[in-house]
Formats: structure tokens, C-alpha cells, sequence
């Protein structure tokens, strides 16, 4: 095996990688469509390297499998240090690997249960109710999450300090799930207004474009 390969679809996490292979210099990756809402999509292919059908999942030139968004970035980002992905100062970059750990246990994760409340409660699958209510408290749990990242990791002009970084990227693309977007501009305005502007960041404009634009 001689290139990358990242399972993935279109509006998934799978963004967060391009746009990551992208920063790195990193083009000439396989890019394989597969998502368990896909039935035509290459789950076969998918399962056969990582048996969860988890997207994004990247296949590494030397047949290693990375899965998890955040476990992906902090490897390319101390693979290529050069890239900016992760701070050079030891403090700054290990304050921007917990953002990326909080962001995938706590807001990540929580998209999961929203969208598939009856894979976490056995009487949900038979009743609206039931997962209407998880979704309802799974969404105000998401939201409370943002703002404290919000609160606890906007201190410079970006996330991961004076330029963009991992963690800017990673929020700016799970921040657009679930209306948390839409509470944030209410809740933190000045954090909706980052996530705004790096939208339309040149390093990243033309994946996210592919990912969002009609």
C-alpha cells in the first residue's frame, strides 16, 4: 500500500480529515464512500478495517487503521509538525490535545445518541416518546458542553492560539450538528462568530465547500 485511505461521506467527520490532509499537503489520498445510512455505500469495505463502521476511519500507507477524529489529527499533527495542526510549544500543544479529547467525549459523542436514541435505551426502538425525550436531554446536555468549551478554550485568536490549528477545525465542523451551531450564536456569539469565519478559512474552504455547498 502506497497512498491513504479515508472512508468517509459527505457532511460527516470525514471533513475534519480532509481538511487535515489538506493543511499537511497530503492529496493524493483514496477517498472511499461508506456510512451506515448508505446502504449502497462501501460499508463491506468499510467494516472489513474497522468491524464498528466508523467514519471517518483512515488507512494508513503501511495498512495501520486510525479511526476517532481527534486520535487522527493529534497523529498527522506530530507526524507533520510543520503543518500547524498541533502547537510547537509543549503547554499550548497539550492544552489543544485536551480540547480535541473533550470535543470527542462530550460533543461528539453526544450527536451519536441523538441520532440514534434507541441503540443507548432498549424501550426506545418501540416508542417516539421515549426517544424524543433522549433526544430533548441529550441536546440540552450538547449544548451546556459547547459553551463551556466555548468559555474554556476561546482565549487567543484561535483555538489553538494565534493561527487555526486541529482544534479549530475539529469545532468548527462538529459545532454544525444538532442546532448547536444555531445556540451558540445566542449563548457565545463571539464563538459562533469564530466558527463562521473559519468556514470560509482558504486552508480549509474548498473541503468544507465540498462537504456543505449545494
Amino acid at each position: 500500500m502506497s497512498q491513504y485511505t479515508l472512508y468517509g461521506s459527505k457532511g460527516s467527520g470525514s471533513s475534519i480529515v480532509e481538511a487535515a490532509l489538506a493543511i499537511v499537503g497530503i492529496d493524493d489520498y483514496r477517498r472511499v464512500d461508506a456510512a451506515t445510512w448508505l446502504p449502497d455505500s462501501a460499508l463491506s469495505e468499510l467494516h472489513a478495517v474497522n468491524p464498528l463502521g466508523q467514519i471517518p476511519t483512515l488507512l494508513l500507507p503501511d495498512g495501520e487503521v486510525l479511526s476517532e477524529s481527534a486520535a487522527i489529527l493529534i497523529h498527522l499533527g506530530l507526524l507533520y509538525p510543520q503543518s500547524g495542526l498541533l502547537p510547537a510549544d509543549p503547554l499550548s500543544r497539550a492544552r489543544v490535545i485536551r480540547g480535541l479529547v473533550y470535543l470527542a467525549a462530550n460533543c461528539y459523542s453526544a450527536i451519536s445518541v441523538i441520532d440514534y436514541p434507541e441503540r443507548w435505551c432498549a424501550d426506545a426502538d418501540a416508542d417516539e416518546a421515549v426517544k424524543l425525550r433522549i433526544r430533548q436531554g441529550t441536546r440540552e446536555r450538547l449544548y451546556r458542553h459547547w459553551e463551556i468549551f466555548a468559555d474554556g478554550f476561546l482565549r487567543n485568536r484561535y483555538l489553538s492560539g494565534e493561527a487555526p490549528g486541529a482544534l479549530d477545525w475539529m469545532a468548527s465542523v462538529v459545532s454544525r450538528w444538532a442546532g448547536a451551531r444555531e445556540h451558540l450564536r445566542v449563548a457565545r456569539p463571539a464563538f459562533a462568530t469564530l466558527m463562521d469565519e473559519l468556514d470560509r478559512h482558504p486552508d480549509v474552504a474548498a473541503v468544507f465547500a465540498r462537504h456543505w455547498e449545494s
